[in-house]
């Protein structure tokens, strides 16, 4: 069991996606409170773990099916480059180091970790293979992120953050199922959850709900709570960023078919990383420099 194999059974590039747990205290601009970036950054850690003891287990679950995947094959269950009895053990310990880390910081955050851990316990095992039920459970993943950031730092989730995560999660989730299909229509070889979708609803679902989580965010963006809280009437502008993102992402989606992995999507192209930055660069002036008033 070598510790290139363990790093990889861990997935540390998709801990990307826990970044989420720093947007409620981002959008309060409260991340220049130092005791709040300390426990942002703890919740983190420890919702890392969380998610790495959900990896393993999914790999577990998912090895024989692995093995006739082209990429999935070389994962360390499926290749048998780590054992099924030590897989167990370093589930364990991730569970563990979780949960302590959790339950010293907060007893909220240890409930949407363990939460967390028991919705994808259900995805692996029997729901990821009904369609609609598998991508919505991405999305309540991605809002158990934003609550336990809600949770870690004191800071309460709006219902415009829930509403715009979900969407957001959504479209991540029937992107990589579309991606999945692309290449099972090659092999001819559909998972069950595949046998409920095709391309034109995919592709019609997805157009769908980038449509709406663009409306709804110029609805954030014009509403008078928001330009109130945050103390600015040009929050609109960032939303010129957040639809060249969406639009990227659709075109990586419907036109190169690279979104089978929407973190590789993302850690790949500097398009899409560059629109984000200048989405962060664009909110973090407009919530903690000379954008506001």
């Amino acid at each position: 069991m070598a510790p290139r194999q363990i790093i990889s059974l861990l997935r540390p590039e998709h801990w990307v996606k826990n970044l989420f747990i720093f947007i409620p205290a981002f959008f309060a601009a409260r991340l220049n409170d130092p005791v709040v970036m300390r426990d942002a950054l703890l919740g983190f850690l420890a919702f890392c773990l969380m998610a790495s003891a959900v990896y393993v287990l999914n790999d577990m679950v998912d090895a024989p099916q692995d093995r006739n995947h082209p990429d999935k094959c070389k994962r360390p269950i499926a290749s048998r480059a780590i054992t099924v009895t030590q897989a167990i053990v370093i589930l364990l310990v991730l569970f563990g180091s979780s949960a302590v880390l959790s339950i010293y910081l907060s007893v909220h955050l240890l409930v949407f970790t363990l939460l967390y851990f028991l919705v994808n316990v259900f995805y692996s095992f029997s729901l990821k293979h009904i369609a609609l039920i598998d991508v919505s459970l991405i999305g309540l993943g991605f809002l158990l992120r934003v609550f336990a950031g809600g949770a870690v730092t004191g800071v309460p989730v709006s219902q415009w953050l829930i509403v715009l995560t979900f969407l957001l999660a959504l479209i991540l989730g029937l992107a990589k199922r579309r991606g999945e299909y692309v290449i099972a229509m090659g092999e001819n070889n559909f998972r069950k959850a595949l046998e409920g979708y095709n391309l034109p609803f995919l592709d019609v679902s997805i157009t769908v709900c980038s449509t709406v989580a663009i409306v709804a965010y110029l609805m954030y963006c014009f509403s008078p709570e928001v330009t109130g809280r945050i103390g600015s009437d040009r929050i609109y502008f960032t939303a010129f960023f957040v639809i060249l993102g969406i639009l990227r992402y659709l075109q990586l989606t419907l036109v190169f078919n690279k979104t089978e992995s929407p973190t590789r999507a993302l850690l790949r192209d500097l398009f899409l990383q560059l629109v984000l930055l200048a989405w962060i660069g664009a909110f973090a002036w407009l919530l903690y420099g000379a954008g506001k008033g």
